[in-house]
């Protein structure tokens, strides 16, 4: 699994960041009408083809179905509403959001692709109900995923990176510090270095 793992609200932003070496992207999409949400959906995909990024489809199970992509992130409240089985029979793989003990174990019983922890650290992007979670968490986690990959998220940024892989996350998620940053592609840069 890629270390760096990159989280854009927009189809723009994967043509404005991927050509930067960036490998594995997210498509977070919230509050957009289905014909939108589809529009960007496909243009990520072919643009993500273009160049040999993955494109991970956030919540969208059913666009990302019918659009032929074939990988999606999915959140707990996601998980009730999506097809398992399509999914699998699409060869389509998934990544699962966790946040405690029993929603790791619903989520270990659909053999992810991967799963997230979250958030690390305090993050400023939305309202979490959950406290940051630290370093110990990662390992805990790590300790009962075994060889599923751990996707850490929340708060994270490149002087960070070192202690969140050494506490055993395969992969670092990043919305924020890269959202915020002055110079986007720069920033994309730093972390790809970092994560190296």
């Amino acid at each position: 699994m890629e270390r760096f793992y990159l989280i854009v609200g927009h189809v723009s932003r994967i043509e404005l960041l991927v050509p930067h070496g960036v490998k594995l992207v997210q498509l977070r999409l919230k509050d957009q009408p289905d014909a939108e949400v589809r529009r960007q959906i496909a243009r990520a995909r072919d643009f993500c083809a273009v160049h040999g990024a993955q494109l991970v489809v956030n919540d969208h199970w059913q666009a990302a179905l019918d659009l032929n992509c074939n990988f999606v992130h999915l959140g707990q409240e996601d998980m009730g509403s999506a097809d398992f089985t399509a999914l699998r029979r699409a060869g389509v793989k998934f990544g699962l959001s966790t946040h405690d003990e029993a929603e790791l174990d619903r989520a270990l019983s659909h053999d992810p692709a991967y799963v997230a922890l979250g958030p690390v650290y305090e993050t400023l992007l939305k309202k979490m109900k959950w406290a940051p979670q630290g370093l110990d968490r990662v390992t805990h986690w790590k300790s009962m995923v075994g060889d599923t990959p751990l996707v850490a998220i929340g708060g994270l940024t490149p002087g960070r990176l070192p202690g969140v892989f050494a506490a055993g996350a395969d992969s670092a998620a990043v919305v924020t510090d890269i959202k915020q940053a002055q110079d986007p592609e720069a920033r994309v840069g730093e972390w790809i270095d970092a994560c190296r």
